[in-house]
């Protein structure tokens, strides 16, 4: 099973640049797919396709912003148990920030964490997003493993980001959102990157500004978490550093079924 994670940064601006040619390539069996800013109107009218897969939307309510979407291969749409939108509370599910996927064997969460803002204007809101899906995380453990992927919005360690010291309390690398980090992976969840590739350098995002791809100027801030039972199923943990599209890249793991 290939599972790949990856902030778009724009659904329309994603299928002109290559989006479909990805997917022929890389064949993923689950793309979870993050910011895809488009409404659900809009969806509708322009028919979408992404020929042999099913897609499922979770739009925001604001049109343009934020959202989410998950595609699974046709063969393994009878596979899946159930799939929802959110856990139930409207404040933050009215960003179209999380999917639940239920399958057989564990649940697989895509999920685009809020961005602190560069006043930190969010943070507060951030942080307690952060709290509410750990808590919900860890309720959904109780049944079956779990698999968290997505647009985390944090680095966790210095050697996440090209520049720790000039970044220290910047948004994505607070003391609060790192320690809200660590929470998650404190409970038992574990970091496919790191558990796999050890302190292996590369980087998911960069700015547009002043050449930071080019450069490596980067930051690690997209992941895929799984419970400690599921960590021995993963065969590899992948940040594919080369595709292009977005300001983030595609991560993603591939795992025994």
């Amino acid at each position: 099973m290939k599972i790949i994670s990856w902030n778009i940064n724009g659904i329309r601006a994603v299928l002109k640049k290559g989006f479909l040619d990805f997917l022929k390539t890389e064949l993923p069996d689950i793309c979870g797919i993050q910011e895809i800013k488009i409404s659900e109107t809009a969806r509708a009218t322009e028919k979408l396709d992404f020929p042999g897969y099913r897609e499922y939307f979770n739009s925001a309510k604001r049109p343009g912003y934020s959202g989410t979407a998950i595609l699974i291969k046709e063969n393994l749409v009878k596979e899946v148990v159930s799939i929802k939108s959110g856990f139930g509370k409207e404040e933050f599910d009215l960003e179209g920030r999380v999917q639940i996927l239920e399958l057989k064997n564990y649940y697989l969460l895509n999920i685009y964490f809020p961005n602190a803002n560069h006043e930190l204007s969010r943070l507060d809101y951030k942080r307690e997003f952060n709290d509410y899906i750990l808590t919900n995380v860890k309720k959904l453990e109780t049944k079956k493993p779990v698999i968290v992927m997505g647009d985390f919005n944090v680095a966790f360690s210095e050697i996440d980001l090209a520049r720790p010291k000039e970044n220290i309390g910047n948004p994505g690398f607070t003391f609060e959102e790192r320690e809200d980090m660590g929470r998650f992976l404190g409970s038992g969840l574990k970091d496919t990157f790191r558990e796999v590739n050890g302190d292996k350098i590369q980087y998911s995002w960069w700015s547009y500004r002043a050449m930071a791809r080019v450069r490596s100027v980067g930051w690690r801030i997209d992941y895929l978490l799984v419970s400690a039972k599921l960590l021995k199923s993963v065969e590899q943990a992948l940040i594919l550093d080369k595709v292009m599209g977005s300001d983030h890249c595609p991560v993603g793991i591939t795992i025994k079924d």
